[in-house]
């Protein structure tokens, strides 16, 4: 191999790593889909919850990996769901909180909607922003039984139930509520709802009883919220963006990580219907039985 031979080669495999070392920040830096336990400088993180919530698990997982990663400053957690289901609602209400006791910042920014669950979700962040006509609140719980036993009669349909206990078949679809029922039923919400506002008080550091006097179901707007304490800024994404990097000192050129959930096209065929149905019919048919945290326009 002459020398002139052996000079390119250097040149080559040098042009090479340049490149390669460019392109792999570029995918660092634009595109955020690196694992950022691989990070080699802080970055703050990107977490969506959007629609109605009725699991925790890919949520619950994303912000434990990012609360337990050093390369992670911080993370704005965007907000655009009504609420949904009770107890995957506390799962990640329980994984925000442990971000305020590790002392690592985690910034609530408020969509369209966030409001029961998704302002439950949202209390104990550092900083809430929320946009002006951001619809949130709606502190309460609800829980929808369907009735059929009009339809069953007029069909010609009978049920017989055998049962081991009296409240065993308590709210059956297929005949009218007894009083005894309604008030097991009424007293099962009125523990959630505690659960509810004792929750908001803790996340909000505010009194339970001026918490309570907001937890009549109402929907506010996000400036509404502001004056009444149950947010902290008026603001959108880009504004909860740049108040997260500068309290973390992170750069306004580094771009955010941001993990995407892989989903099948059914679930989001489904997803997007959900999103067209009104959830006081064909939505809440759709849904299981069970206790919500929900706003139900």
């Amino acid at each position: 191999m002459n020398s002139k031979t052996h000079k390119w080669i250097i040149i080559g495999i040098f042009a090479f790593t340049v490149i390669a070392g460019l392109l792999f920040i570029a995918v660092v830096l634009g595109l955020g889909t690196i694992d950022s336990a691989a990070l080699p400088f802080r970055r703050v993180a990107v977490v969506r919850i959007e629609g109605v919530i009725m699991d925790s698990d890919w949520h619950t997982s994303v912000l434990r990996s990012h609360l337990d990663n050093r390369n992670v400053a911080g993370v704005l957690l965007r907000i655009d769901s009504p609420g949904g289901a009770v107890v995957p609602a506390q799962e990640i209400y329980n994984i925000v909180a442990e971000y305020k006791a590790a002392g690592k910042p985690l910034v609530v920014s408020m969509g369209h909607v966030a409001a029961s669950g998704g302002y439950y979700i949202a209390s104990p962040a550092s900083k809430i922003f929320a946009s002006p006509g951001t619809l949130t609140g709606s502190i309460g719980v609800i829980f929808t039984l369907p009735m059929y036993q009009e339809l069953a009669k007029k069909v010609g349909i009978d049920f017989r139930v055998l049962k081991s206990g009296e409240f065993k078949d308590a709210g059956s679809p297929y005949r009218p509520m007894e009083e005894d029922e309604k008030q097991l039923f009424q007293e099962m919400l009125d523990d959630v709802y505690e659960q509810f506002i004792t929750d908001v008080a803790i996340g909000r550091n505010m009194d339970i009883e001026e918490v309570r006097v907001l937890a009549d179901g109402m929907v506010y707007t996000g400036k509404q919220a502001l004056e009444k304490n149950m947010v902290d800024a008026l603001g959108g994404f880009a504004e909860a963006m740049s108040y997260l990097k500068e309290i973390t000192g992170v750069s306004e050129t580094i771009k955010p990580l941001e993990k995407r959930r892989n989903v099948s096209w059914w679930d989001l065929m489904m997803e997007s219907a959900g999103k067209h149905l009104p959830l006081s019919g064909a939505g809440a048919l759709g849904r299981p039985v069970g206790v919500y945290y929900l706003f139900v326009p």
